[in-house]
């Protein structure tokens, strides 16, 4: 959940701290105090988009804090981005937004993008404001928030159907390419035969063209060679005829006369000369041989050099060296095998095609039955919601049918006899209708709901998909907007009860509503001087926290601004003692149904009892 959040500069709001905890919180003020402020700030720590208007006049930039008692998920972001958490757990984002524009976003300490504190959101909260109800119009969600109501019994089939469509897609992209490219891709086989044709001729072996170069090269100098390697000999051994001593011969009587010296320390180099004598023969015997193999030969020399030709003629064509065209030889058998255009080959991948959309209807056809069911349980769950919220002739049912394919459509999936756009989510179109009452026909959202209505219905569905939904922290601007009197009430109470699954953060102006929270936030305008001669004061706001006490009278005022009379307080407290009992009520008969207790069991008359004292 969110423990706490701080705002600075955004709006009429310079510095401002919330304290949250579980349960409901409400949060009124005046109009224009700047409670939309709060919500915008939750949409800015949720990855939400930044706007430089939204920064407080004369302030450098805005700033907004949130610190989270982090889910696992949340967690195991902050590890992916190298984030840290807290000490006690909670992990702390932030979102700065200056006044030129830019935007900075940090997690746990960290700068990160800002699609990670989206990602987070996904975890951790979710803001619910009247864009939101312009999306419910939307048939791609309503189809999500039916499949989000369904769980795993629709996330399992459409994980399965995903990865058919996926295949199938690949195979029928693969066929359509072998059939109305069969002319281009036959050239293109012939020239990769050909290549290969060409570099099997000649056989390269990998590393063949340096090792040539450098046999090569040898040959080539091989009278020179001889006769450097010759006088290297003739240095160490000396002339035939004794005239010209080499180095050995030399050594040798140099270690004669240290050994017959007799003086020690002239012997102790004996043993260093004879070392001498015998690192200088070696290479004296390693000359001779070197001389043995050298060979002139050139045969052999012209030999190595048409080969290197050979060579030269495929690293002209397909690659710098001799491993580089084996290498272009693998790609091109592998290239190759996929060219088949004969009509085998063809009638394989029609098959497999074919196999791959059977598999593909079994799943969408599983995926629908699954939807269905859950619609049916999502309409009633509904249903009974917006009977509590002063609707009660109405009902919302949710439509599940198949999208029939377009004419000509390339990918079209045959399900119970039908051609079906096989889209990326099912087969299905989801939509829901609303009865609005007795006598009528079901219509669509935008057509049969009005603007209250449509904030009840959003309502009825959270709280219906309130066990279905793992955000902990959710935020609603204004839900109540169009409604009042008895349809006012039952929205605090539905509030009331989502919140005790969730933390939930609502921004109001409806005392029938504020009546029903755990803790009451204010919103409150003030002013401060302008800086220079003639500058007009500028309105500047703080939220703070109301005591018992002090919600009476905020209540009183959010009734008809009747805070100063006893007529109006009275009003406030009979409004609050009202609202406590529905509270207390609600919660202990969904506590009693969490554990499994039938409606007049000794926990629940217990619980009765406590409340008549």
């Amino acid at each position: 959940m969110l423990a706490e959040m701080r705002i600075q500069g955004l709006g009429v709001i310079d510095d401002a701290t919330l304290e949250l905890d579980p349960g409901l919180t409400v949060l009124t003020g005046e109009t224009g105090a700047g409670k939309t402020m709060v919500v915008t700030g939750l949409s800015l720590l949720g990855g939400g988009r930044a706007e430089s208007s939204r920064v407080s006049e004369g302030a450098k930039r805005a700033m907004v804090e949130g610190r989270f008692t982090a889910s696992n998920a949340a967690l195991e972001l902050a590890e992916e981005v190298g984030a840290e958490a807290d000490e006690d757990g909670t992990l702390i984002a932030a979102r700065t937004v200056s006044s030129d524009g830019r935007s900075r976003a940090h997690l746990g300490g960290r700068s990160v993008p800002i699609g990670v504190l989206g990602r987070l959101a996904e975890a951790q909260l979710a803001v619910h404001g009247q864009n939101d109800q312009l999306r419910l119009l939307r048939p791609a969600d309503q189809r999500a928030l039916l499949d989000r109501f369904a769980g795993d019994a629709v996330a399992k089939p459409l994980a399965a159907y995903r990865e058919t469509r996926t295949e199938w897609l690949e195979v029928g992209a693969e066929l359509t390419e072998r059939r109305d490219g069969a002319r281009r891709l036959a050239q293109e086989a012939d020239m990769l035969r050909h290549g290969l044709a060409e570099i099997e001729s000649v056989a390269p072996q990998p590393g063949e063209d340096r090792e040539l170069v450098e046999q090569a090269r040898r040959l080539a100098a091989a009278d020179d060679l001889r006769a450097a390697a010759e006088a290297a000999r003739l240095a160490l051994g000396g002339s035939e005829d004794g005239d010209s001593p080499g180095a050995l011969g030399l050594c040798g009587e140099a270690r004669n006369l240290v050994g017959a010296s007799g003086d020690g320390e002239l012997e102790a180099l004996d043993s260093r000369l004879g070392e001498a004598l015998a690192v200088l023969g070696d290479v004296a015997a390693e000359l001779g041989g070197y001389l043995d193999r050298l060979d002139a030969d050139p045969e052999r020399l012209a030999g190595l050099l048409a080969r290197q030709a050979e060579l030269k003629a495929l690293t002209r064509k397909y690659a710098a060296d001799t491993d580089g065209v084996l290498e272009w030889a693998k790609d091109a058998r592998e290239r190759l095998s996929g060219l088949d255009t004969s009509d085998e080959a063809l009638a394989a991948l029609a098959a497999r095609r074919d196999a791959l959309a059977a598999d593909l209807a079994g799943h969408a056809e599983e995926l629908s039955t699954a939807r269905s069911a859950a619609s049916v349980r999502l309409g009633e769950a509904t249903t009974a919601e917006l009977a509590g919220l002063a609707m009660q002739d109405a009902s919302l049912r949710v439509g599940v049918a198949r999208r029939p394919a377009g004419e000509g459509e390339q990918h079209a999936l045959t399900v119970d006899g039908r051609a079906c756009h096989a889209g990326s989510s099912g087969v299905d179109e989801v939509e829901l209708r609303l009865v609005p009452h007795a006598g009528s026909s079901a219509q669509p959202l935008h057509k049969g709901a009005s603007g209250g209505e449509l904030s009840r219905v959003m309502l009825a569905l959270e709280v219906a998909l309130a066990g279905a939904d793992p955000v902990p922290t959710m935020v609603f601007d204004e839900v109540d907007a169009g409604v009042g009197g008895r349809a006012a009430v039952e929205i605090g109470r539905r509030l009331a009860r989502l919140a005790a699954r969730h933390q939930v953060i609502v921004v109001t102006h409806l005392p029938q509503v504020a009546a029903y929270a755990d803790r009451h936030l204010v919103v409150q305008k003030g002013s401060a001087d302008g800086t220079g001669s003639g500058t007009a004061a500028v309105t500047r706001s703080s939220v703070r926290r109301l005591a018992e006490g002090d919600r009476i009278g905020e209540l009183a005022r959010m009734l008809a601004g009747l805070d100063e009379t006893d007529t109006g307080r009275a009003h406030a407290e009979e409004l609050l003692a009202a609202a406590s009992s529905h509270r207390e009520s609600d919660r202990a008969a969904d506590a009693a149904r969490r554990e499994g207790e039938q409606p007049g069991s000794g926990r629940r008359k217990r619980t009765g009892g406590a409340r008549k004292r």
